[in-house]
């Protein structure tokens, strides 16, 4: 959970009833209207909560370059009370390549809802309402699940040698994405890489992922490696899908 959640609860004295469980949230968006012509937006989902009338930060996602239905690989980290009306509001900005703040992003939406029905459906799917809560083709999806008592975090490190090149004119520029492998057959997304340039054999930094974010406390839960090269600001090009079992010895 973040430190801007923890201050935030503390000093508003959000809540009086006893936490029921914590709930990890994941966000992803389709339909993005593009503002700029010449180019696709780049977006980040900010996470906020109502106390007393007034809406403070929870949290927010990373921003994604160039995409107009993107997956976050941030999951959101909550406490839910069940006797408690906890309202929520997701926005989403286009934030610019030169700065990663709200003041000059450009606002493209947002949806409101409470966590009680986030949970109680698991996966709840809505219009994104601009200025003047007028719909357009954009939505949102947020998908919950309740976390278990396992409170392990295991540290993951991937690296790639002698990667095909993808690129014309440089060498390919490779990330990775982690999906978890869900009960129903779904995936989900763990975690994605930083995008390391003009590499073809690369080293990415290690990561920590709790167990319950990772595999949902089962060790020996499939996990799939998705092998992507970026060709240029506008192209996500996917290269291969690996299967990867996490087991208890591996832990």
């Amino acid at each position: 959970m973040s430190n801007i959640y923890e201050s935030a609860a503390t000093t508003l004295g959000l809540f009086n009833s006893p936490c029921l469980t914590k709930v990890e949230l994941r966000v992803a968006c389709k339909g993005i209207s593009d503002r700029d012509a010449l180019s696709k937006p780049d977006p980040c989902v900010v996470l906020k909560m109502q106390s007393h009338g007034q809406w403070f930060e929870v949290d927010r996602t990373e921003v994604i370059r160039s995409s107009i239905s993107p997956v976050f690989s941030k999951v959101f980290t909550v406490d839910y009370y069940f006797e408690e009306v906890q309202r929520l509001r997701f926005e989403l900005h286009d934030i610019s390549s030169n700065h990663n703040g709200l003041k000059e992003a450009d606002f493209l939406g947002a949806m409101e809802c409470t966590l009680g029905q986030i949970v109680s459906q698991r996966k709840l799917s809505k219009a994104l309402l601009k200025q003047g809560n007028t719909s357009g083709k954009s939505s949102i999806t947020v998908t919950a699940e309740e976390l278990s008592g396992n409170d392990d975090y295991v540290e993951l490190a991937f690296s790639a040698k002698k990667l095909d090149d993808k690129d014309f004119f440089s060498k390919s520029d490779p990330f990775l994405e982690i999906f978890r492998v869900n009960d129903d057959g779904t995936e989900s997304l763990v975690h994605r890489t930083e995008t390391i340039m003009n590499n073809l054999s690369p080293v990415w930094k290690s990561f920590k992922v709790s167990l319950n974010t990772l595999c949902s406390g089962d060790q020996e839960r499939e996990l799939k490696v998705g092998q992507l090269f970026q060709l240029d600001p506008l192209i996500i090009y996917y290269i291969i899908m690996h299967t990867v079992m996490i087991t208890r010895h591996a832990i």
